[in-house]
């Protein structure tokens, strides 16, 4: 029960983050019969899509959620004094994995030379390769390792969301949600804009 209670917001995550992988294992037949195989269910994409190229939409859909996610940490904090920087650990390693599944389905549907066929795809291929290091870091003890350069490090977080809204932004629409709600974070970051909310919270308490 400790470890419950300690690790709480760290197992919320991971399940929350986990649980859409069932929609990814339902497009996967699996076949015991001569040994085991695997292929696609088709016939399940929606809107005319085929199945790997929902899987593909399904992941990348997932992979900006938890970016964004990520990237609302801090201004929640300034917003309302509830920080648990494990929580933000366990979103970005389910960003991480979301955004590289993401890539690897894409790299079996084009190719990986296909990657540099376009700028968006080139965006999102730096953002993936930015997000490998990030991940390899986010436990307890690269953080006591590196120390001052686990922080240093951490702020490619902010180079891989523009670069992820600016993939996303040329394939679909709803890049301007994510956009809106990276862009408050960013005005909220601002210090004088911090501290007069801080100081806000702050008084509302006493």
């Amino acid at each position: 029960m400790g470890f419950i209670k300690r690790n709480y917001g760290w197992i919320i995550v991971t399940i929350l983050s986990i649980l859409p992988m069932l929609i990814l294992a339902k497009m996967i037949q699996v076949d015991w019969d001569n040994g085991l195989s695997l292929s696609l269910v088709e016939n399940i994409g929606k809107g005319g899509r085929t199945t790997l190229d929902m899987m593909y939409h399904v992941s990348g859909e997932f992979a900006i959620r938890w970016l964004t996610a990520v990237l609302t940490c801090t201004p929640f904090f300034i917003l309302f004094g509830v920080n648990n920087l494990f929580v933000r650990q366990a979103m970005g390693i389910a960003a991480s994995i979301w955004s590289i599944l993401h890539f690897v389905i894409f790299i079996v549907m084009e190719g990986f030379l296909e990657t540099f066929t376009q700028v968006n795809y080139i965006a999102g291929f730096i953002a993936v390769l930015l997000l490998i290091p990030l991940l390899i870091t986010s436990n307890r003890k690269s953080m006591k390792r590196l120390k001052t350069k686990w922080k240093k490090l951490q702020k490619y977080a902010y180079v891989i969301i523009i670069l992820s809204l600016f993939h996303v932004a040329l394939l679909e629409k709803t890049w301007i949600i994510y956009a809106v709600v990276v862009g408050i974070g960013f005005i909220i970051r601002i210090p004088e804009v911090k501290e007069r909310l801080i100081a806000l919270r702050l008084k509302r308490k006493k």
